[in-house]
């Protein structure tokens, strides 16, 4: 058996006045998603279970087959796991954005999406005059980067993602709780740097917005993960673009396949990423493929490059795989969001989001072209949703 998962993450979303009250989903050209889901079943899952914040990185691991409430150990160390940041006892991983603060307002919480070559220089100015033997800083994909904290285990801290609060103030989302001081007073450290930094100078002298802060959050310590080929039998890889689904994929088990010109972003290589799809189907069991396109899109309000990513993924990477899949037999397709990340609100919600699947031992049920609505009238609704894969392997 052959098996493909396509994560486009958060497509789902709600309904757009400007598309007459249908969802981007609804409205993008899809035929090879329509296909699935006319030749198989669509539903919905419940990826965040009560009590957790609709992030990606709760939701990944529901999908990935693992019970956040018991796997989840924090966003930060799963992305070190993909950057091959090892911790010690005692220590504390932060995912760091750069981020532009200004009137006290979360302004943007990718400092203009700044450019790798910037990223690593501001990273290594950190080290240099804020971090030392108890604080490092390490460098990830642009914007998002990573901090390690040593003599943290009392630290209990409640932190909020920068995305989750845009154009709003910045003060009540500041960490809270036990060792709140001492990232705070990073933060500000940071703050002082980054103000008088020649970096930030050029990029306002070039109209774009400057990395004025650094954003601690998704803190937490790594937790091991039982291997999907231990759990399910089948040897997997994962093509993605953004660590955090790199390090989930790592920590499950999975061949980490790089693709040049994936990057994690609107700009990806749609068809790079397809093409490595295919290639993979020839010699794993299960192939996951992740496209962070659709959620940039959300988070920025832009329905019509929200639509426009949604019919590159069907385009370029749903279509080439259905293709190659359906020379073999047997074989299984499941397209699922991690959440939705609708255009209106530009943060993730944790309404469940819809999902299709067909292949092998899959009836047709609905018939009906994949969306929203017509996923909520179908009568699969899984949840808990860490049930989902091992519907999909094993159903």
């Amino acid at each position: 058996m052959k098996y493909a998962m396509v994560l486009p993450d958060g497509a789902a979303d709600e309904p757009v006045p400007v598309l007459d009250g249908r969802t981007p989903l609804a409205v993008a050209r899809k035929p090879n998603m329509d296909w699935i889901s006319v030749h198989g079943r669509q539903g919905r899952v419940v990826t965040v279970p009560k009590g957790h914040t609709p992030a990606s990185d709760v939701a990944t691991l529901s999908l990935f087959g693992y019970d956040p409430a018991k796997h989840y150990p924090g966003r930060a160390p799963l992305e070190a796991v993909a950057r091959g940041i090892t911790t010690m006892p005692g220590q504390m991983v932060f995912r760091c954005n750069f981020v532009t603060i200004a009137d006290g307002r979360m302004e943007d919480f990718t400092a203009g999406h700044i450019t790798q070559t910037e990223s690593n220089q501001l990273i290594e100015d950190l080290n240099t005059h804020v971090g030392g033997e108890h604080c490092k800083f390490y460098s990830g994909v642009s914007y998002r980067n990573l901090m390690i904290v040593s003599n943290a285990d009392d630290f209990d801290l409640t932190c909020t993602p920068p995305h989750d609060f845009p154009q709003q103030p910045v003060e009540p989302r500041l960490p809270k709780g036990r060792g709140s001081d001492r990232v705070r007073e990073i933060m500000e450290q940071a703050h002082a740097l980054l103000a008088e930094h020649e970096l930030n100078r050029v990029r306002k002298d070039l109209g774009e917005n400057p990395a004025t802060d650094i954003w601690l959050w998704g803190q937490g310590r790594p937790k091991p993960l039982e291997t999907l080929e231990a759990r399910y039998g089948v040897r997997g890889a994962l093509i993605g673009g953004v660590d955090l689904i790199r390090g989930i994929a790592l920590s499950a088990g999975l061949q980490d396949i790089r693709v040049e010109g994936a990057t994690g972003y609107l700009d990806t290589d749609y068809v790079a990423k397809g093409k490595a799809a295919v290639d993979a189907i020839r010699e794993y069991d299960l192939v996951i493929v992740h496209i962070e396109a659709p959620d940039e899109a959300g988070h920025q309000g832009d329905v019509e490059a929200k639509i426009e990513a949604i019919e590159r993924i069907d385009k370029h990477i749903v279509g080439p795989i259905l293709e190659a899949l359906r020379k073999n037999a047997p074989w299984r397709v499941l397209v699922v969001p991690d959440h939705p990340t609708p255009v209106l609100k530009k943060i993730h919600t944790a309404e469940p989001p819809p999902f299709c699947l067909a292949g092998h031992a899959i009836q047709p049920v609905l018939g009906r072209p994949f969306s929203e609505e017509a996923a909520a009238k179908s009568n699969l609704q899984i949840d808990p949703g860490y049930e989902l894969m091992e519907f999909f392997l094993r159903v």
